[in-house]
């Protein structure tokens, strides 16, 4: 099986990228945008996520298989994520009273 060979020029366009979306994570961090605080972060987060899968870890360079695994880490990220979250939404549906120590007597 031959790897491919990355050209050195593709890593430094992609570290140069890395460097300016951080430089956005800390412009955007000093700005408020309202409820998109969190949007805007986690799409700058994810952009930089996505670079060093895609390249600096050859998932765009490998075989099919690896791009299930990955896949497949997505889905289980996704399921982790979403029962937190119903977790985290259904928190005071019964009062903030229930369960707490403090105040019992």
């Amino acid at each position: 099986m031959a790897e491919h060979i990355v050209p050195r020029k593709t890593y430094f366009a992609v570290f140069a990228a890395l460097l300016v979306f951080t430089a956005l994570t800390v412009i955007a961090a000093n700005i408020n945008f309202g409820k998109m605080n969190d949007v805007i972060a986690m799409t700058i987060a994810v952009t930089k996520m996505m670079l060093v899968l895609l390249f600096f870890m050859h998932v765009r360079y490998s075989s099919r298989l690896i791009w299930v695994i990955v896949a497949s880490m997505f889905f289980w990220l996704l399921i982790l994520l979403l029962l937190t979250s119903t977790d985290y939404s259904s928190r005071d549906w019964f009062g903030s009273h229930v369960g707490s120590v403090v105040g019992r007597q």
